[in-house]
């Protein structure tokens, strides 16, 4: 991540040498051309440049969330029902909420333990 300073350093130069972003890259020695052609683009939009990064709003809301749960909760624990049942979230999402609501379910055993070793 690149300060505002740095960005805008980036593009005054990148306007400066003609928007050659390979004569720029050189003297400052970052970022790469996309980068400074979307801070360009950026900046040519809004005369300016953002001071941060707006976090990406949520793509479950917080009842989906808990309906999730509560569904896993009440229905054996399967994550793979749950997935089919409510067609949402993918594997990997419900099982960061499971193990965020539940932490004493920390792993599963499954499979065999292995053969009985005998002397």
């Amino acid at each position: 991540m690149y300060s505002y300073e740095d960005r805008m350093r980036a593009v005054a130069l990148y306007i400066k040498l003609g928007k050659r972003p390979k004569a720029t890259i050189r003297q400052l020695g970052y970022p790469s051309k996309n980068a400074l052609k979307g801070w360009y683009l950026e900046y040519e939009h809004h005369l300016d440049l953002r001071l941060g990064f707006a976090p990406r709003a949520p793509k479950f809301t917080q009842a989906q969330k808990e309906a999730a749960l509560e569904h896993y909760r009440t229905h054996g624990r399967c994550v793979s029902a749950t997935m089919r049942a409510l067609g949402y979230p993918g594997r990997a999402t419900l099982t960061a909420w499971v193990r965020e609501a539940f932490p004493e379910i920390s792993k599963a055993v499954t499979g065999r333990t292995g053969r009985p070793r005998y002397p």
